[in-house]
């Protein structure tokens, strides 16, 4: 797709222009609208359909299309081809992402089967589909890589859309990428243009989510496997053991005691040494309606085991209320952790009120955060959930909250 777009002299007669449509199209696709705002629109007829590129020159993205593919075209099917570019820069099909043969026939065709399975039935005819047509035994859902091993088995074997029948795809009909839109110059530009690219385009998605996270559907059709795959992307990856131990370890204070075992550096011989022991006391609120999962409590006492020695740790179950008598001390190697003592709602009140009143020097809640925002914690206060509650926070707040993902 390098060739430059036409003149004045050669621009085609047909009058459509894509910016003035995408709004409506969009109207129903919120995250889509927000992403496609962010993407230069370029009308030209040196290809004959439609497609993506990242400009070598500025590192942005950009979607070329054909006025005359897109003019007489049910208003379903302008809307899927929009969101099939789309979803091809969200997942880095332009910046890189290529089989180790490098860019060719059979990965356009993986790609885009791998696109099309969420946007099935507002696409043309013409397109790679799963369950349809050539690929009929070609299951919807599956990574683009899952598809390119499938597909170069099947060419091997001469089965499934390489079979006589249907030879390799035939330019032009049902199963050939290029009927829908265009894939050339993906991966082409150097290394460095390439990360400013995906840097650029990690930014835009991270800001059409935000845009539309305060909405009751701003995901429109985006399933939730598409949802994770995309917050993957815009969530940089944290481990969530090593923030757990930097929260401990700052959350220590220094006791200091005499002892005649240490040397006083400034008064040898004079004074008594002193010997510093680091130690915290720290509170584990378990809300206990039923949203911290058993497997997630063992991840987390499993990695509290190698941090005993630095914290004393006191285990608190809650759900609207904390029931002192169930409140223990938990030490290293005990079982008793992941037993549940109450079922009921949430009130993250009730633990913070707890821990305030009895001095501790930090605060970990093991929860699905789904309920209001707690009263202010007298010492530093962690949250610890899942990966899919932390897209979707019922209150937002500065402290610092990690996904436990096992």
């Amino acid at each position: 797709m390098t060739d430059e777009t036409k003149t004045e002299q050669q621009e085609p007669k047909v009058d459509f222009d894509l910016d003035l449509h995408t709004y409506r199209l969009l109207t129903a696709e919120p995250f889509f609208a927000a992403l496609s705002r962010r993407i230069h629109k370029v009308r030209t007829t040196a290809i004959p359909t439609a497609g993506v590129r990242m400009n070598p020159e500025t590192a942005n993205f950009e979607m070329l299309y054909n006025p005359k593919f897109f003019a007489d075209m049910p208003d379903n099917q302008k809307l899927g081809v929009l969101m099939h570019e789309m979803y091809h820069i969200i997942f880095e099909h332009v910046t890189g992402r290529l089989p180790p043969e490098g860019m060719n026939k059979m990965w356009n065709i993986a790609t885009d089967l791998a696109i099309n399975s969420h946007i099935m039935d507002d696409l043309p005819e013409a397109g790679c589909i799963p369950t349809r047509g050539r690929f009929e035994s070609y299951p919807a859902g599956m990574a683009a890589e899952w598809y390119y091993s499938k597909l170069q088995q099947d060419k091997e074997n001469g089965e499934g859309p390489f079979d006589p029948e249907h030879g390799d795809g035939g330019e032009g009909g049902q199963g050939d990428p290029d009927s829908l839109d265009n894939h050339d110059g993906w991966g082409e530009a150097d290394s460095e243009t390439r990360a400013m690219a995906k840097e650029r385009m990690r930014q835009a998605v991270e800001d059409a989510v935000k845009e539309v996270s305060q909405r009751g559907n701003g995901w429109g059709s985006v399933g939730a496997d598409c949802r994770k795959q995309i917050m993957d992307m815009i969530t940089p990856k944290v481990n969530w053991r090593s923030v757990l131990r930097y929260f401990i370890r700052t959350s220590q204070r220094a006791n200091k005691r005499s002892t005649v075992r240490r040397v006083n550096t400034r008064y040898p011989y004079i004074h008594a040494g002193k010997k510093v022991n680091r130690t915290a006391k720290i509170a584990i609120s378990i809300d206990q309606s039923g949203s911290v999962s058993d497997s997630m409590l063992a991840a987390f006492f499993a990695e509290l085991q190698g941090l005993a020695k630095y914290a004393e740790f006191t285990v608190i179950p809650f759900d609207t209320e904390v029931q002192e008598d169930k409140v223990y001390i938990w030490k290293k190697g005990q079982r008793r952790i992941w037993e549940r003592v109450s079922c009921g709602g949430t009130c993250f009140d009730a633990p913070t009120k707890y821990v305030n009143q009895h001095a501790f020097d930090g605060h970990i809640i093991l929860t699905d955060m789904e309920a209001p925002k707690p009263v202010a914690s007298k010492c530093q206060r962690m949250w610890m959930t899942t990966p899919d509650c932390m897209e979707r926070p019922y209150f937002s707040t500065n402290e610092k909250v990690i996904a436990i993902d096992k």
